[in-house]
Formats: C-alpha cells, structure tokens, sequence
C-alpha cells in the first residue's frame, strides 16, 4: 500500500479530494455505480479506508463533488461558447448546444442518479453547497441567454431543466450496460444506434422555439 500522508492545509486537503474524484471517475467509467464502494475507492488510491474517511463520509459525497465540477464545466463551456452579443439564430444556438452536450456527456449520466441516490445520501451542507452552484450557474445563464434569444428571463431555468433531463434520458440510453446488452441479445432484440448529438440538437431546437416564444 501506499504511503498516505494526511492534508495539512487547504491546498493539500483539495489535492487530496482531487485523487478521490479521479479515482471515482475512472471506476465510474468502466463500472456501474453499484459496483462503486468506499472500499474500491480506497483501493484504487491504495489507501485504508479509515484514511479515505478522512476527507469523506459516503460515496455519494463524492460523486456529489464530481458531479459539481461536471456541472461547471458545462455550464463554464456553454457560456464561452455562447458569447455576448454573438448574434446566433436559435438553429445556431441549437447547434451550438447539442456539441457542448455531447461533449460533457459524463454530466448528463451523473445525472442519472442525482436526485435518486446521490442527493439522498449527503449532508444538508454538502447538498447547499452544491445547490449554490447549481444556481450560480442559472443566474449566468440567464443574463447570457435573453439578449441572444430574445426569451424572458424568467423562462431560462425551465429551459435548462428541460434540455438537462432530456439529455439524462438519452445519455442513459446510449451508454453500453452489459446486463441489458445481454437481455437484448436473449430477447432477440437490436436496439437501434442512438445519435445523441443529433437527438439533442432536434430537441433543443423545439425548446427553444417553445421557450422563446
């Protein structure tokens, strides 16, 4: 095992939350959430879990902070792509938005399990600290968006939630599940290719035609 040396200040402390998150991410992306534990994490880390307990509780705290930073990048990548002023049409802006989603897809899985799981099993300031961010970012949005789309400010957040559970639903779809992968193939069932750029252009598009109405 490794040798763990304890964080003594608040760079080290978020150096250390960053290899918890890195660790997170890699087994979130070959494995189910459910094969996920705090004794995986520790061991990937080559930790004790007592030192692993150190700086988290639960593994959904975790995944609360990985989907936190999910969540900025999209957003921070949204707004830079999306510049004051850039004058799109709304099929730009439609354009435009399907790639951002596309390319933050981990968002958009994370997603999957927020409300149900993740958020269930965090502490009230875990969980405020995230909801801060969530609606910082809201806030920004809806100072970029209605010179662009000429759509009331007040309209912003459901846009944003509509598109956001539109892409969990489809990300889900898309990602290769080796259970369900084996449920198709004994119920004689192809499932067709999801596209989910092109699903998710298609579908911001009717949203915006929706919401800026």
């Amino acid at each position: 095992m490794a040798e763990f040396i304890r964080a003594r200040s608040p760079e080290q402390k978020g150096q250390r939350l960053d290899q918890i998150k890195g660790a997170v991410r890699s087994q979130f992306a070959e494995r189910p959430y459910h094969e996920i534990t705090l004794t995986t994490i520790a061991d990937e880390l080559g930790w004790s879990r007592a030192n692993l307990y150190k700086y988290v509780s639960t593994k959904e705290e975790v995944f609360l902070l990985l989907t936190q930073d999910e969540m900025a990048a999209y957003f921070d990548a949204l707004l830079t792509a999306l510049p004051e002023g850039c004058g799109f049409s709304r099929e730009t802006v439609a354009e435009v938005w399907a790639g951002i989603a596309g390319a933050h897809q981990e968002y958009f899985r994370l997603g999957d399990i927020l409300s149900t799981i993740i958020e269930t099993n965090v502490t009230v300031e875990r969980l405020s600290e995230f909801k801060q961010a969530y609606y910082g970012h809201v806030a920004r949005m809806a100072e970029r968006l209605p010179p662009i789309l000429g759509m009331r400010t007040e309209r912003v957040d459901a846009l944003l939630m509509a598109i956001y559970y539109h892409a969990v639903g489809f990300v889900s779809g898309c990602w290769s599940n080796p259970l369900i992968t084996q449920a198709l193939e004994l119920a004689g069932i192809e499932r067709p290719a999801i596209d989910f750029r092109a699903e998710m252009r298609d579908f911001i598009g009717m949203c915006l035609g929706h919401y800026c109405a």
